[in-house]
């Protein structure tokens, strides 16, 4: 463009774009509708400053809401929050306030039902996938994470015979994508199976596969005592007269499950283990607890036998705090009439938001906040108050709606893990804490040339 312009236009031409530009930035820190919002002046006046910081942006936020305090202007056109008390006025059932379009539609999954901007149309969708997460349906089709759970279990048995360390990192992954996937297609993608745990599992081919369920459910071939998500949502009469999903609407369904699977449950999985086997005496405690209630080691854990035992609650809570879900903001925009938190008005279509970086990291709700404590989860009334504040799987109606099978998979794998390793026989192969390291790709993900975390068992 450049190129097409007279050489004696080009000064004019960039004096008038730096006139605009340094305009631009007077606006946005003076007069913008922002411009009261406590904060530093570069991202008040461009959306570079974010860039820069990229994946750990959200590590940043934490430091300028220790100077600027609960309410921070961190882009021109978007606010942070970091009092929990603020969260249920945004994240609540029939929230008024939308997902940012402009943020979650970076994701490039438009159709699923996680990425929709509209309340209405999630509700909608959601409503379609609900009977396939909800707690009848979990506990129908438990032996699904059982089979999973044990065949991680073997793995492990394997390399102890072997004296050689197990990936845990992928392989609690892979009990989740293998979960999904069969719970998605009845056609399980089994990383267990594999000697790496599938590592490269994200070159799908999801497409291929809901085109297989649509011909089988033509062919009346599918297995309809064995219901999956993706018979249900291509079954007509789930659809209230409306269209058929095509297969590329649901691909992208499929990769937001995918996604959710592996790394929120899986990460979480991850952590409660690595706490787990690094602390002899947390191990110990959950190791009496377990035995207590299943003398036989071998027997099969029932989950709703599982989820009564306090102390590997507090195991799984612990997990699920410091995987922290999604460790970065969740974009809303502000509805019509605006909001005011914490003595800041800001107006309609402000995008304001929140993180569970910050919430599980309160010292206010959770003392000593990056200490691996199950204890703190043992006293009823005490882990009602903590639950308010554990947002790993969101809250309202936006809350992650795999939340049942989530805790069943956590359940279930880590209560059979532990019990069959209770002899103290595991411990943490050369992972330390800081390879635990967070980076914000929206789930969380290790920083890369860190150590993945492995495990190694004595007889």
């Amino acid at each position: 463009m450049l190129a097409l312009l007279s050489p004696g236009l080009l000064p004019g031409v960039a004096a008038a774009v730096l006139l605009y530009a340094v305009g631009l930035a007077i606006y946005r820190r003076l007069f913008h509708p922002l411009a009261r919002i406590p904060g530093p002046l570069l991202p008040a006046i461009t959306t570079l400053y974010q860039s820069y910081h990229n994946c750990h942006y959200y590590q940043k936020i934490a430091e300028l809401h220790k100077i600027y305090g609960p309410v921070i202007r961190i882009t021109p056109n978007e606010i942070h929050l970091s009092d929990p008390e603020n969260y249920d006025k945004i994240y609540y059932m029939g929230t008024r306030f939308w997902k940012s379009p402009i943020f979650y539609g970076a994701f490039a999954i438009p159709y699923s039902t996680f990425s929709t901007p509209s309340n209405e149309v999630h509700k909608h969708r959601r409503g379609m996938i609900n009977p396939m997460f909800s707690r009848k349906m979990v506990l129908d089709l438990e032996e699904v994470v059982q089979e999973k759970a044990h065949k991680l279990t073997k793995r492990m048995e394997a390399g102890i015979l072997d004296k050689k360390p197990v990936d845990l990192h992928h392989g609690f992954r892979s009990v989740s994508v293998d979960v999904i996937t069969d719970y998605a297609f009845d056609r399980s993608y089994n990383l267990l199976d594999t000697p790496d745990f599938g590592k490269k599992f994200f070159a799908l081919k999801c497409v291929e596969q809901i085109e297989e369920v649509k011909e089988r459910l033509a062919d009346g071939k599918l297995n309809q005592t064995r219901p999956t998500i993706f018979s249900e949502l291509l079954n007509p009469k789930n659809n209230d007269g409306l269209p058929i999903p095509t297969s590329w609407q649901l691909k992208d369904e499929c990769y937001s499950m995918l996604a959710a699977a592996a790394d929120t449950t899986g990460n979480a999985l991850s952590t409660a283990c690595y706490h787990t086997l690094a602390d002899r005496e947390i191990y110990a405690r959950l190791r009496d607890e377990l035995v207590a209630k299943f003398p036989d080691s071998n027997q099969t854990l029932n989950f709703v036998a599982l989820e009564k035992l306090p102390y590997l609650t507090g195991v799984i809570k612990e997990g699920l705090r410091l995987s922290f879900g999604v460790p970065g903001r969740l974009p809303r925009v502000t509805p019509e009439g605006g909001a005011t938190f914490n003595g800041y008005f800001v107006p309609e279509g402000t995008i304001v938001g929140m993180s569970s970086w910050l919430m599980h990291r309160n010292e206010d709700v959770f003392p000593d906040p990056m200490k691996f404590d199950p204890a703190r989860w043992l006293d009823p009334e005490n882990s009602r108050r903590l639950d308010r504040y554990l947002v790993a799987f969101g809250k309202g109606s936006r809350q992650c709606v795999g939340m049942p099978l989530a805790y069943c998979e956590l359940y279930v794998t880590l209560g059979t893990f532990f019990r069959r390793f209770s002899d103290m026989e595991l411990e943490v192969f050369e992972t330390t804490p800081e390879d635990l390291e967070l980076e914000d790709f929206f789930s969380s993900y290790y920083v890369a040339g860190k150590k993945w975390f492995k495990a190694v068992g004595h007889k």
